[in-house]
């Protein structure tokens, strides 16, 4: 198609084989969009979109929203359904007025996907078909620095903010081999963070100060905050929305060391959250309150948030 649509923070580009998207780096832009166009443009193959939609949106504007097929592209692999609508990368948002414009382009997108259609569409895909951003990608954390090359990941720790389990351990040099895939936590919550999953499952932290015990008396997994193969981030740490696109770029180097095997990358959500873990956090997020750096909104919301997960 070749055709441009430019809407409030991006432009997609629609090609013949493809949609290409260039996000904005401006002030008023999401943080992780921003992250993303840092990075250069996102090409979105065909064969990696399930649908695409056209619904209003909030405040005057309509949202042109191509939905990914599952297990097409690392980003949303890594996010795992943890972004807001409004940091969603692949949903273009236009004033009303531009609707007849979006509609003739969603047509034309649908039209193209349906020609393309093959019969196992429906199903995941079995590679990654979005690429992943190029390495090398780095970011700061709470408690340290993440840097990836495409082959190893490394962890280095601040003097500042890293737990005595993580000054013990060191700084981490861990190659993609000895990977099997990533968990990642929305920095937008009190608690994101970003954990690397090991091929051997070795707990990183073998003594007990950094567990917490699991109802039925096992031992759970390994806080984020002591766990040496995890870095921290969230809000009131300056929420580090680069941890999205280097978490894409490790499973995309893990699939690729694994011969393609999607079984092999597993991405996990965060699990069901301790009372006492959520109580902290509510702490927290109540000091930050008071302080101003919260509005009333945001209090209630991600209060709301966290009681959730209980």
């Amino acid at each position: 198609m070749g055709d441009v649509l430019t809407g409030i923070h991006a432009t997609w580009e629609f090609e013949s084989d493809s949609v290409l998207i260039r996000f904005e780096r401006g002030l008023r832009t999401p943080k992780l969009f921003q992250a993303l166009g840092a990075l250069g443009e996102r090409r979105i193959p065909h064969e990696a979109l399930e649908s695409v939609t056209l619904a209003p949106g909030k405040r005057g504007t309509v949202v042109l929203h191509a939905v990914p097929r599952a297990g097409a592209d690392p980003l949303a692999e890594a996010a795992a359904g943890q972004l807001r609508q409004s940091v969603d990368p692949y949903r273009l948002v236009l004033p009303a007025e531009r609707e007849p414009l979006a509609a003739y382009f969603a047509d034309e997108l649908r039209s193209a996907l349906s020609r393309e259609r093959t019969p196992d569409r429906e199903e995941p895909a079995e590679r990654y078909l979005v690429a992943a951003p190029e390495p090398p990608l780095h970011f700061k954390a709470y408690d340290g620095k993440a840097s990836f090359d495409g082959e190893r990941v490394l962890f280095r720790w601040f003097r500042t903010g890293a737990s005595s389990a993580k000054w013990k351990a060191g700084d981490q040099d861990i190659p993609v081999a000895d990977l099997q895939g990533v968990e990642w936590r929305s920095p937008d919550r009190l608690d994101g963070y970003l954990r690397l999953l090991r091929r051997d499952g070795t707990p990183p932290v073998p003594s007990a100060p950094g567990r917490t015990g699991a109802a039925d008396g096992t031992d759970a997994v390994t806080r984020p905050d002591h766990d040496p193969a995890a870095v921290v981030f969230g809000l009131g740490y300056g929420p580090v929305h680069e941890s999205l696109p280097f978490a894409a770029a490790v499973l995309e180097a893990i699939q690729g060391s694994t011969a393609g095997s999607r079984a092999a990358v597993p991405v996990l959500a965060a699990a069901r959250r301790d009372p006492a873990d959520v109580a902290d956090s509510i702490r927290h997020l109540g000091d930050l309150h008071e302080a101003g750096l919260v509005t009333d909104e945001e209090f209630s919301a991600k209060k709301a948030e966290l009681l959730a997960e209980l």
